[in-house]
């Protein structure tokens, strides 16, 4: 680029740094290089040199219109010694007595005049005479200047800035203007001095790692100490200080305190500053060491009044660092290491005692969070618990475990020898089941090798679950029973454990008989076994669970531990661990197929689990009675059997709802417009389809008792829903009941669900199934199927010889026949028939 060309950069900068002028085009979008740094700096430069000369030039043309402003103020008083003069004159001619009144008033507005010219002389002469005193400090500040005398150069300004105040001239004045620009150009001048002496007195070099504090320095005048006066001069001390806590953070403190690296920096001090050198560990009473090397540095070199300024800015940001980078991840989640943690909160509290010596300030939350070490232990331990749990979750089912549910119950020899006449003992190849009773041995409990895998569901019938669902209402989960205890609902024990349903007269043959009566009242302990599976998240918890409660009994045993005052928190902690569970589980269960009914098992197993534990607490010898006291779980068991039962009851209605749209939902299944009797088949196949598929998921997650409650729940939904169908319809074709029995006759299809595993009896008969037991509605239903297959003879015989008197009212029978048959004589005559007899059996 040419010399012109350069010219003309440096022009335009000089023209918009004077005037603001903006260059042209052609200028403005030239490329700029270095190479034309040089000439543009030079301008300016050149241009600074005229401002400056200008500035001189101004000085010396006021100067000598000052001293012609002197020179005319001694005239003036010379003036006003005339005009007094004159004005005694005109005094003592008014008292002569020869004197016009006209010529007493000339006199007296001449007095008046003269007056005010001596009171704006005087002014005058104050005015020149103080922007004299300004212009003369404001030599002495440009003296102080050029001799890096900083804090007289402070003095002498505040004291221009304080008498320029005070001329009694307005600001708009040249004068003015010309005073005050010179003081602020000076005050700027003087602070690019103190910058220049301030980081001689503090240096921090951060490319290197070095930090350097003088209190004061041979090439200087000014001293550390009288830094503070100037920092408060142009209001920069928390300013200044913040800066200094970032560059020192920057270069020393940051790179110490940061645990990302590999190698952490130790801190030294050599040839009195601060460095970095070497390599330090990571332990927490080699950090604190550290730190004091640097407290203690800036403490003894730092005037009090820059140490307060640098604590306010620089314990904010260090102690929650220290906290959450170093002191939080020491502290431990069990008692196994609470002396490694003693030892963290004795380092921290001398380090905090040291800081206080220093003078520091700032530092109360490292300080609470020493004096709070137990709340801060007790803190981390429900963290990382309840984290725990949530990451347990997050991690998925699992592998499904199946577990055990064993049950004892007492009963009489003769139910005794009832159950085993039916083939529902123990063991189904257990010869010496009738003769157990008569040597009267004390345990019945089978060995459990020869427990053979075909006699699962004698072991699930004997829980009694649910035979007595109301498909109508909301459904109930499995009512767990408690050892010992007999049924609340069942007045003959055999029924309620679902055994002997069927007559005694077809037992096998081989079976031993009765022993003698003498010996009926003779009871005997019947041990009852079923297995269902259970996600991987239960037994996590329970040990969770079970370490906690540990540590907890180890603190309420040993007082000189300074964690025992959390004894009572870690007791309390289940609670919320079990909280935690019951509120997060459901989200993630429901992500995998059949997640509600492994919800309601793993609920039922913990709570079954944490009965036990609290049992065994309590019998513990080991423990002391205040610990003992102190579990309670009571509650907590009862709110995981309550969510078992939530669980399980919102995934069976949810299934409900669904058979029920499957099944035209609200509408009548039967009086859909425009569906014929193959769709009618497919609605019926599409909802007996979805209880397969949900009664094969549940088989690999239920036990078979809950199995078949649950999957008998949804067979009674759908033979209840098209029994209320039926019984709404206006009339009853021929055709119609044809194709409602042809709907029957699928659902009832599903009573292969419920064929006991050997599939028939000794005898060879067919084996037969127990739907009814689990579904209220599927006897009505299959007895509907005769009905309206039947004609009207059929239908008295089944109301006065069967069994339809069981399951229908009379009104529902003679609404049935009033549906299906002309009304006549012979119809009436049956439903009269009916009508007086309403119950027959």
């Amino acid at each position: 680029m040419s010399n012109d060309a350069n010219a003309k950069i440096g022009h335009a900068l000089v023209e918009f740094s004077l005037h603001g002028v903006f260059p042209e085009e052609g200028i403005s979008s030239r490329q700029v290089t270095v190479q034309d740094l040089a000439p543009a700096l030079q301008s300016l430069a050149a241009a600074k040199t005229r401002l400056e000369s200008d500035i001189h030039q101004i000085n010396e043309e006021t100067a000598s219109d000052v001293n012609q402003w002197i020179t005319n103020a001694k005239s003036l008083q010379d003036d006003v010694n005339r005009s007094k003069s004159w004005a005694n004159d005109i005094v003592r001619r008014s008292q002569a007595p020869d004197v016009s009144g006209k010529t007493i008033q000339e006199a007296e507005e001449k007095v008046a005049f003269l007056r005010r010219e001596a009171e704006y002389n005087q002014q005058v002469h104050h005015a020149l005479k103080s922007i004299k005193h300004v212009n003369e400090l404001l030599d002495q500040v440009e003296q102080a200047r050029d001799e890096r005398r900083i804090l007289d150069s402070l003095h002498l300004l505040e004291k221009s800035w304080t008498a320029l105040d005070a001329i009694p001239v307005s600001k708009s004045c040249r004068v003015m203007k010309l005073l005050d620009l010179r003081a602020f150009e000076l005050k700027s001048a003087v602070h690019d001095v103190f910058d220049r002496v301030w980081s001689t007195l503090v240096h921090v070099d951060t490319q290197n790692k070095i930090v350097a504090v003088y209190r004061s320095h041979e090439d200087e005048q000014m001293r550390l100490d009288d830094a503070v006066v100037g920092l408060k001069a142009y209001k920069e001390l928390d300013q200044r200080m913040a800066l200094f806590w970032h560059q020192l953070d920057e270069a020393i403190v940051g790179p110490r305190t940061h645990l990302d690296a590999d190698n952490l920096p130790k801190i030294q001090i050599a040839d009195s500053h601060l460095t970095l050198n070497g390599s330090a560990d990571k332990t927490i009473a080699s950090l604190f060491s550290d730190l004091d090397q640097v407290m203690t540095y800036l403490s003894e070199r730092l005037p009090e009044e820059l140490v307060y300024s640098l604590s306010n800015v620089m314990m904010p940001d260090l102690i929650p660092r220290i906290i959450g980078t170093w002191l939080d991840i020491a502290v431990p989640s069990s008692l196994a290491e609470i002396s490694d943690f003693q030892q963290v909160t004795e380092t921290a509290k001398t380090f905090c005692n040291r800081l206080q010596s220093l003078k520091f300030e700032g530092f109360q939350e490292l300080q609470e969070w020493v004096d709070d070490a137990p709340k801060v232990w007790l803190s981390k331990c429900r963290e990382m618990a309840l984290d725990s749990v949530r990451t347990k979750l997050s991690q998925g089912l699992g592998q499904p475990k199946e577990v055990e549910r064993v049950e004892t119950q007492t009963v009489l020899k003769s139910e005794g020898k009832e159950l085993a006449a039916n083939g529902a003992g123990p063991s189904a190849n257990d010869d010496d089941w009738g003769a157990a009773w008569d040597d009267g041995e004390a345990d019945t409990k089978q060995d459990a090798d020869a427990k053979p895998e075909t006699n699962e569901d004698d072991g699930t019938d004997a829980w009694g679950w649910g035979e007595d669902d109301n498909a109508d209402g909301e459904p109930e989960a499995p009512a767990e029973r408690p050892p010992e205890e007999p049924p609340a609902e069942e007045d003959d024990p055999a029924e309620a454990w679902g055994w002997g349903e069927e007559d005694a007269t077809e037992a096998p043959l081989n079976e031993p008989a009765a022993t003698a009566p003498s010996k009926d009242s003779q009871t005997r302990e019947l041990t009852l076994k079923e297995t269902y599976n259970i996600s991987s998240m239960p037994e996590p918890v329970l040990t969770l669970v079970s370490a906690v409660l540990e540590d907890a009994a180890l603190l309420v045993g040993d007082d000189t531990n300074p964690m025992a005052k959390t004894a009572a928190g870690l007791f309390s902690l289940p609670t919320l661990i079990l909280a935690m569970f019951r509120a997060v589980s459901p989200y993630y269960y429901t992500l995998n197929i059949g997640g509600n009914m492994f919800l309601y098992n793993d609920a039922t197993y913990l709570s079954e689990r944490l009965s036990d534990l609290s049992k065994t607490w309590k019998a513990r010898s080991d423990l002391t009675p205040r610990a003992i006291t102190m579990l309670r779980l009571d509650n907590d068991i009862k709110a995981l059997q309550s969510f078992a039962n939530r669980a399980y009851t919102s995934e069976i209605s949810t299934q409900k709802t669904i058979l029920r749209d499957l099944l035209g939902g609200s509408q009548n299944l039967l009086q859909q417009d425009g569906l014929g009797a193959s769709d009618l088949e497919a609605q019926v196949d599409s909802a007996t389809g979805h209880v397969r598929a949900l009664a094969a998921t549940w088989s690999t997650i239920l036990s078979k008792s809950a199995w078949s409650q649950a999957v008998g729940s949804l067979v009674d939904t759908i033979a209840a829903k098209l029994i209320a169908d039926v019984m709404d319809l206006a009339g009853i074709g021929q055709d119609e009941a044809y194709n409602i029995a042809s709907l029957i006759s699928r659902i009832t299809e599903l009573d292969d669900l419920f064929l006991p595993p050997n599939a028939s009896t000794a005898a060879g008969e067919p084996a037969i199934p127990t739907t009814a037991e689990y579904a209220a509605s599927w006897l009505r239903l299959k007895y509907l199927s005769e009905v309206l297959q039947s004609n009207l003879q059929d239908v008295r015989f089944l109301w006065l010889e069967s069994e339809l008197s069981l399951y229908f009212t009379v009104a529902e029978v003679v609404e049935l026949i009033r549906l299906s048959f002309v009304d006549n004589a012979r119809t009436r005559e049956v439903v009269r028939q009916i009508e007086a007899n309403p119950r027959p059996k």
